[in-house]
């Protein structure tokens, strides 16, 4: 079963998105904010990343940044699910290390066809288009 760390500080989008994971078949573990994420990405090893941008202490972009530099992390695949929806704003998410970036809300089908499809799960997906 793939390990999958949510990472918001808000517990309402914590909540929904762990709630939508675990019933597309996934573990998942959450985390506050970067500094929380960090610290749980260094005791496990995840194999997905769902992040916010937007959270006190350290943001979204400064956790992928930090995470990126560990061997470990350097190919986990890294969604981004923020209300910033400007392109800078996404450019930059995906120059950090992000590989995917959407803009909430965001639907829970398009979110787990996202998870599936960067984990290589395509002969779940039946063909569709996300």
């Amino acid at each position: 079963m793939n390990k999958i760390l949510i990472v918001d500080d808000s517990q309402l989008v914590r909540n929904f998105h762990s709630y939508m994971v675990k019933e597309a078949g996934f573990e998942v573990t959450t985390a506050v904010d970067g500094a929380d994420a960090l610290e749980k990405c260094f005791r496990n090893h995840y194999d997905i990343i769902l992040t916010d941008i937007n959270m006190q202490g350290m943001d979204g972009y400064e956790f992928i940044r930090r995470l990126r530099m560990d061997d470990q992390y350097d190919d986990v695949p890294i969604i981004i699910i923020s209300t910033e929806g400007r392109e800078n704003d996404k450019l930059k998410g995906l120059k950090v290390g992000a590989n995917l970036y959407l803009v909430k809300p965001s639907d829970a089908t398009r979110i787990v066809k996202s998870i599936r499809m960067l984990l290589g799960e395509t002969s779940k997906l039946h063909g569709k288009a996300i």
